[in-house]
Protein backbone atom coordinates (compact mmCIF):
# COMPACT_ATOMS: atom_id res chain seq x y z
CA UNK A 1 0.00 0.00 0.00
CA UNK A 2 1.19 3.52 -0.89
CA UNK A 3 1.50 6.06 1.83
CA UNK A 4 -1.37 7.92 0.51
CA UNK A 5 -3.75 4.88 1.04
CA UNK A 6 -2.02 3.86 4.68
CA UNK A 7 -3.36 7.50 5.72
CA UNK A 8 -6.58 7.32 3.96
CA UNK A 9 -7.11 3.80 5.75
CA UNK A 10 -6.05 5.36 9.17
CA UNK A 11 -8.40 8.26 8.94
CA UNK A 12 -11.35 6.13 7.68
CA UNK A 13 -10.64 4.13 11.01
CA UNK A 14 -10.59 7.49 13.33
CA UNK A 15 -13.59 8.36 11.84
CA UNK A 16 -15.08 5.21 12.17
CA UNK A 17 -14.09 4.97 15.73
CA UNK A 18 -15.34 8.20 16.44
CA UNK A 19 -19.18 7.70 15.79
CA UNK A 20 -18.96 4.22 17.20
CA UNK A 21 -18.03 6.16 20.51
CA UNK A 22 -20.77 8.53 20.09
CA UNK A 23 -23.24 5.56 18.83
CA UNK A 24 -22.04 3.69 22.19
CA UNK A 25 -22.69 7.42 24.70
CA UNK A 26 -26.29 7.64 23.01
CA UNK A 27 -27.35 3.97 23.90
CA UNK A 28 -26.19 4.30 27.15
CA UNK A 29 -27.63 7.73 27.69
CA UNK A 30 -31.18 5.93 25.84
CA UNK A 31 -30.97 2.30 28.39
CA UNK A 32 -30.62 4.93 31.47
CA UNK A 33 -33.27 6.91 30.49
CA UNK A 34 -35.33 4.15 30.15
CA UNK A 35 -34.23 2.22 32.86
CA UNK A 36 -34.91 5.17 34.83
CA UNK A 37 -38.57 5.69 33.34
CA UNK A 38 -39.42 2.26 34.31
CA UNK A 39 -38.06 2.70 37.70
CA UNK A 40 -39.97 5.42 38.39
CA UNK A 41 -42.94 3.78 36.77
CA UNK A 42 -42.78 1.15 38.74
CA UNK A 43 -40.42 2.44 41.92
CA UNK A 44 -38.51 -0.97 41.53
CA UNK A 45 -34.50 -0.32 41.86
CA UNK A 46 -32.92 -1.89 38.56
CA UNK A 47 -29.18 -0.88 39.50
CA UNK A 48 -27.77 -4.37 37.99
CA UNK A 49 -29.11 -3.87 35.02
CA UNK A 50 -27.72 -0.72 34.54
CA UNK A 51 -24.27 -2.10 35.33
CA UNK A 52 -24.95 -4.81 33.04
CA UNK A 53 -25.40 -2.17 29.70
CA UNK A 54 -22.62 -0.47 31.25
CA UNK A 55 -20.35 -3.29 31.35
CA UNK A 56 -21.46 -4.69 27.77
CA UNK A 57 -20.35 -0.85 26.51
CA UNK A 58 -17.17 -1.10 28.18
CA UNK A 59 -16.74 -4.47 26.42
CA UNK A 60 -17.55 -3.25 23.29
CA UNK A 61 -14.84 -0.08 23.19
CA UNK A 62 -12.35 -2.72 24.47
CA UNK A 63 -13.02 -5.17 21.90
CA UNK A 64 -12.88 -2.06 19.30
CA UNK A 65 -9.69 -0.89 19.88
CA UNK A 66 -8.64 -4.31 19.74
CA UNK A 67 -10.00 -4.93 16.46
CA UNK A 68 -8.59 -1.57 15.27
CA UNK A 69 -5.07 -2.36 16.38
CA UNK A 70 -4.76 -5.92 14.46
CA UNK A 71 -6.57 -5.37 11.75
CA UNK A 72 -7.09 -1.56 10.72
CA UNK A 73 -8.65 -2.34 7.71
CA UNK A 74 -11.02 -4.30 8.86
CA UNK A 75 -14.54 -2.16 9.26
CA UNK A 76 -16.94 -4.76 8.28
CA UNK A 77 -15.45 -7.00 11.05
CA UNK A 78 -16.09 -3.58 13.54
CA UNK A 79 -19.40 -2.87 12.02
CA UNK A 80 -20.32 -6.28 12.56
CA UNK A 81 -19.16 -6.27 16.62
CA UNK A 82 -21.55 -2.95 17.17
CA UNK A 83 -24.22 -4.14 15.76
CA UNK A 84 -24.40 -7.58 17.50
CA UNK A 85 -23.80 -5.50 20.70
CA UNK A 86 -26.49 -2.68 20.14
CA UNK A 87 -28.80 -5.71 19.45
CA UNK A 88 -27.19 -7.26 23.43
CA UNK A 89 -28.43 -3.89 24.52
CA UNK A 90 -31.74 -3.92 23.27
CA UNK A 91 -32.52 -7.31 24.38
CA UNK A 92 -31.04 -6.46 27.74
CA UNK A 93 -33.30 -3.20 27.51
CA UNK A 94 -36.38 -5.13 26.87
CA UNK A 95 -35.74 -7.59 29.39
CA UNK A 96 -35.48 -5.03 32.21
CA UNK A 97 -38.55 -3.88 30.85
CA UNK A 98 -40.78 -6.94 30.84
CA UNK A 99 -39.32 -7.85 34.24
CA UNK A 100 -39.64 -4.90 36.22
CA UNK A 101 -43.06 -4.81 34.32
CA UNK A 102 -44.02 -8.11 35.08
Amino acid sequence: MSVVEVVVVKVVVVVVEVVVVVVVVVVVVVVAVVVEVVVEVVEVVVVEEVVVVLVIVVVEVVVINFLYSYSSCCIIVVVVVVVVVVVVVVVVVVVVVVVVVV
